[in-house]
């Protein structure tokens, strides 16, 4: 596997009654990481089964746009507002594009 995209999935477990308010948080976030030079997709998605469960997805093209995206003044607006709806800490995957080829992307 050569992929040089840097695919994250963050999941996040919201505590009852807060979802609303992280997906406005979260919309927010990724409106704006969309438009961040280096970053490719930028999803937020939920869970069918449970309402409390998020993922992010977020593809960069490399290392360094995923940490340039952790020093963006939306990630630190973001951060701070979703720490206190969080039922557990979120954890994330890291993952390399696979297929199609980054060249699709």
């Amino acid at each position: 596997m050569s992929g040089s995209l840097l695919i994250v999935h963050v999941h996040v477990s919201v505590k009852a009654g807060a979802e609303e308010a992280f997906c406005k948080a979260s919309r927010a976030n990724a409106e704006a990481s969309r438009l961040e030079p280096g970053v490719v997709r930028f999803d937020l998605i939920a869970d069918r089964e449970d309402p409390a469960h998020f993922v992010l997805v977020e593809i960069y093209r490399d290392s360094a746009a995923a940490a340039a995206h952790k020093e963006t003044p939306h990630y630190a607006v973001w951060r701070d507002a979703v720490a206190g709806l969080m039922a557990e800490p979120r954890r994330s995957v890291k993952y390399v594009n696979v297929s199609p080829g980054d060249e699709a992307w």
